[in-house]
C-alpha cells in the first residue's frame, strides 16, 4: 500500500478540483424528488481508464463502458441512479447507446468518447423520457461545482462522498479528484461501487490504467458492506493533461501520481464503507503475522464480511471467539498457540485464550465510531488490511422493501 513517502495535499473541490472539468447533477423523473443524473464533462480530450464488476451479469453501461476505455479517449460520463439498467436486453443495450449519443449531440462531441453509468434497481427498463429531459438539462447546467453531482448519483447513501488532493509532476503542480457511490452491495471483486476520478495529469491510457489497478487493489478491493458484488461496479478516471505537466510515464512521477490517484481512491472507499447501510462504525481489520499475505488477505477478509463479528461489532460486544473462529475457517494456516487479538489498542487474546479482566475496557473500544480488529497468527511476515462496518437491524429494513 502506497504510504510513504507522503507526496500530496488535500485539496477542495472533488471531481471538478483538476483543471478542465465540469459537472452537474439534476432532478429528471427517474427518482420522485431526489437528483438523479449526473454529468462529468473534459473541456479537452481525455485520456481514460476503467476496472469494471467480475460480476459475469454486467450492465449494458459497464459492457458500453468496456469499449469506450479500449478505445482510450472519453469527454464525458453520464451517470443516473435509481435505476442500473441491468438485465434489461436489447432495450438496455440500446438505451446506455442512446444515452451516450443524447450526451454526444447536446456536447458536440463523439459518443464513441461518452462514458456511461448506471446504479439502482436491476431489471426495470430505463424510463427513457426521463433520462433525454435529464440530459439536455444537465449539459446546460455544467459548472465548476461538483456537489450536485455527486449528490446525483446516490441510491441509498446516507451522504455524498467526494476527495481531491495536489500533487507536483517535475515541479508543476497536477490534481486528482473524485467522487463516489455506495452504501450496500459491497464487496471487493475490482469496483464494488460507481466512482469517477479525475485529472488534470498528462497520462498516456496504458499508464493511467496501471496506476489504476494499484489504486483500485489498494482501496476499493480492501472494502467489504455485505458480501455482494453489483452488476454495475465501475471505476473510472480521466486524464486531461491541463496542468501542463509532463506525461506521466514511469519512475518516481508515476510514484508520485500513483499515490496521488490511491489516496482519493482510498479516501471514498472507507467513506463508502462508514456509509454501509445502516452502519455505526467503520472497522480496519487488521491481519498481521500470517505465514503469506495471501494467508493473511484469507483470514482478513472472512473476519471482516463474518455476519458474527458484524452484528457483535453492532452490538459493541466483545466476544472475540467469533474473530478467532472466522480465522479458523478461513483456509489461512493457524496454529491456536500462536494466536493474539486485539480491539482497539485492548488485547484480548494472547497464546490462543482469553485476557482476563479487559472485558469492559475491550467493549469501549468496540464501540467508538471507528474500530480496529488486529490479529497477529505469529507465523510469518503476512499483512492483509480490510475495511469493513458493523451491520444491524436497518440493513435488513432498508434491503427487505427497496423496490418498494
Amino acid at each position: 500500500m502506497l504510504t510513504q513517502p507522503r507526496w500530496w495535499q488535500r485539496t477542495s473541490g472533488g471531481v471538478t478540483a483538476p483543471q478542465g472539468f465540469l459537472a452537474a447533477g439534476v432532478h429528471c423523473g427517474i427518482k420522485q424528488r431526489k437528483l438523479d443524473l449526473a454529468l462529468l464533462v473534459s473541456e479537452s480530450p481525455a485520456t481514460v481508464a476503467g476496472v469494471f464488476t467480475t460480476n459475469r451479469i454486467k450492465a449494458a453501461p459497464v459492457l458500453w463502458c468496456q469499449e469506450v476505455v479500449r478505445r482510450g479517449v472519453a469527454r464525458a460520463v453520464v451517470v443516473n441512479s435509481g435505476n442500473a439498467n441491468a438485465c434489461t436486453g436489447e432495450r438496455g443495450w440500446q438505451d446506455a447507446r442512446e444515452m451516450a449519443e443524447r450526451t454526444a449531440q447536446a456536447l458536440e462531441v463523439p459518443a464513441e468518447q461518452v462514458l456511461v453509468a448506471s446504479t439502482g434497481v436491476i431489471g426495470v427498463p430505463l424510463p427513457m423520457d426521463a433520462v433525454r429531459r435529464g440530459i439536455l438539462l444537465a449539459a446546460q447546467s455544467l459548472s465548476r461545482s461538483g456537489d450536485d453531482a455527486a449528490e446525483a448519483i446516490l441510491t441509498t447513501d446516507a451522504f455524498p462522498k467526494t476527495s481531491a488532493v495536489v500533487t507536483t509532476l517535475r515541479g508543476v503542480p497536477v490534481t486528482v479528484g473524485g467522487m463516489a457511490k455506495g452504501a450496500g452491495m459491497i464487496h471487493p471483486r475490482l469496483a464494488t461501487t460507481l466512482c469517477f476520478l479525475t485529472t488534470d495529469a498528462t497520462v498516456p491510457a496504458p499508464v493511467l490504467q496501471a496506476a489504476l489497478q494499484r489504486a483500485v487493489a489498494a482501496s476499493f478491493n480492501r472494502i467489504t458492506v455485505d458480501g455482494d458484488t453489483s452488476t454495475n461496479d465501475t471505476v473510472l478516471v480521466l486524464a486531461n493533461g491541463q496542468a501542463g505537466a509532463p506525461p506521466v510515464e514511469g519512475g518516481e512521477e508515476f510514484e508520485r501520481f500513483t499515490q496521488a490517484l490511491t489516496t482519493v481512491a482510498q479516501d471514498l472507499a472507507k467513506m463508502v464503507v462508514r456509509d454501509g447501510e445502516g452502519a455505526q462504525r467503520l472497522v480496519e481489520v487488521l491481519v498481521e503475522g500470517a505465514a503469506d499475505d495471501a494467508d493473511a488477505d484469507r483470514a482478513a477478509f472472512a473476519i471482516a464480511t463474518s455476519l458474527l463479528v458484524k452484528t457483535m461489532l453492532h452490538g459493541g460486544e466483545p466476544n472475540w471467539g467469533r474473530v478467532v473462529a472466522a480465522v479458523g475457517y478461513s483456509g489461512a494456516a493457524v496454529e491456536e498457540r500462536r494466536v493474539a487479538v486485539w480491539f482497539g489498542d485492548v488485547q484480548v487474546v494472547r497464546g490462543g485464550v482469553a485476557v482476563e479482566g479487559v472485558s469492559d475496557r475491550a467493549a469501549q473500544a468496540l464501540r467508538q465510531p471507528e474500530v480496529l480488529v488486529r490479529v497477529d497468527l505469529g507465523l510469518g511476515p503476512g499483512r492483509a488490511q480490510v475495511w469493513t462496518c458493523d451491520i444491524g437491524e436497518e440493513y435488513v429494513r432498508i434491503n427487505g422493501s427497496y423496490i418498494t
